[in-house]
Parts: structure tokens; C-alpha cells; sequence
């Protein structure tokens, strides 16, 4: 588990005269916030997820398997309300099956087969927030410029995709300010089929990724 703070932003601009000569001198423009509001962000089972071993015959030959869902218990305290969303971040990029912002991978075989992938499920149903009666999921695809209308539905946790989250269906505000939550994530996991497998030895399924707190 990661949590990405993003207290302080460094942009460099360099200012050069448009003149055909050289200027003889330069700009540098150093700028960033430092905000007083901080989250902790935890899972059950230390973020966790064992299937133990895995026969082989418990697996297709020539068709993906996909394993029990397991569930984990999420929480974010903060020290104020604070506006935040979540990301996650593929921590074996590119070993998954499935090329997809939302896939993560299981890691490599020793015949550098792709193993499988997993995927992490947000249920807003299953989410309480402060003293709010009902909590709403909203997700931006552009770093948090633009948000999509809220809504109840479940959604997997994306790599690119901010998560966030607001007490009023169909907003396009983006999320509001939270200072404790908690919840519940499902994992999916799916195996490669065997046949695409090197099985002469064990396969350890070896995923990691780590869930961020972007503050807004």
C-alpha cells in the first residue's frame, strides 16, 4: 500500500527572448502548496490477498480460470475534511493478460508467460461516509479537470481513472470533502489457461499494486 501525497509540485518554466540573440539571463519560477490535511489509508489483512496452492487440475487447460473473489475492508481517516480520489498503480506493469487500465498483473512464469491478472471493485453500496445517508461514486478521466455524473454503480479501481466520491447523484462537481470512510473492495482474480503456462515447477502468483490518495 502506497500513499502518494503530492504535498509539493515543482514546475521549472525557463523564459528565452524571442530575439534571434541569446538572452543573458533566464527565469525560474518555483511554485507548489503545502496543505495541512493529511489521510491514512488502510486495508485488512495488510492489503493481502492468499489463494495459498492452486492444483492444477483445479484449473482449464484451455480457457482462463477465475478464482473466489476475496473482499478487503477499506478505510481513509483524515485529520480535517478533505477532497481526495483514488488510483491505483500496477507495480508489475505489463504482466497482465489484458491490456486494460483497470487490469493488473500477476507477474511472470519462468518461461516469462503472463500468469494472469486481477482487478480491484469499488461498491458504493457497501460505503459509508461521515454522517452521510448515502455516498455516490464519481471518476475523472482527465486528472481531475472533468468529472462524470454520479452515480451508485460499482466500478473498478483504475490506474489512469481518479475515484471519487460525493452525497449527491448525478453531480459533475467532483468529490467533496470527507474526513473518515469506510468500505469494502472485491478482488477479481483470473488465471491464464495451463496450456499457456510453464508448469515444470511451481508458479507463484506474485501481483502488487499500490492504492493512492490524490488530494484535489
Amino acid at each position: 500500500m502506497k500513499i502518494i501525497a503530492h504535498a509539493l509540485t515543482m514546475a521549472f518554466f525557463v523564459a528565452t527572448s524571442p530575439l534571434i540573440l541569446a538572452a543573458s539571463s533566464a527565469d525560474l519560477s518555483v511554485k507548489g502548496i503545502i496543505t495541512p490535511r493529511a489521510c491514512t489509508l488502510s486495508l485488512s489483512n495488510s492489503g493481502l490477498v492468499d489463494f495459498g496452492k492452486i492444483p492444477r487440475q483445479n484449473l482449464s487447460v484451455n480457457k482462463r480460470t477465475r478464482l473466489r473473489d476475496q473482499t478487503l475492508d477499506l478505510g481513509i481517516q483524515c485529520n480535517a475534511p478533505t477532497r481526495f480520489a483514488l488510483l491505483m498503480r500496477d507495480n508489475r506493469d505489463g504482466s497482465a493478460i489484458v491490456n486494460s487500465e483497470i487490469y493488473y498483473g500477476l507477474n511472470l512464469d519462468r518461461s516469462s508467460n503472463k500468469i494472469g491478472l486481477y482487478s480491484l471493485h469499488f461498491e458504493p453500496a457497501n460505503t459509508v461516509v461521515d454522517d452521510l445517508s448515502q455516498v455516490f461514486r464519481t471518476d475523472s478521466t482527465t486528472g481531475g479537470v472533468a468529472w462524470s455524473p454520479s452515480n451508485s454503480r460499482p466500478i473498478p479501481i483504475g490506474a489512469r481513472s481518479y475515484l471519487g466520491f460525493t452525497d449527491v447523484a448525478g453531480s459533475s462537481a467532483g468529490p467533496i470533502a470527507i474526513q473518515n470512510l469506510t468500505s469494502q473492495v472485491t478482488v477479481e482474480t483470473v488465471i491464464s489457461p495451463t496450456a499457456e503456462l510453464d508448469l515444470s515447477a511451481e508458479v507463484l502468483l506474485d501481483g502488487a499494486a499500490s492504492l493512492e490518495i490524490v488530494y484535489l
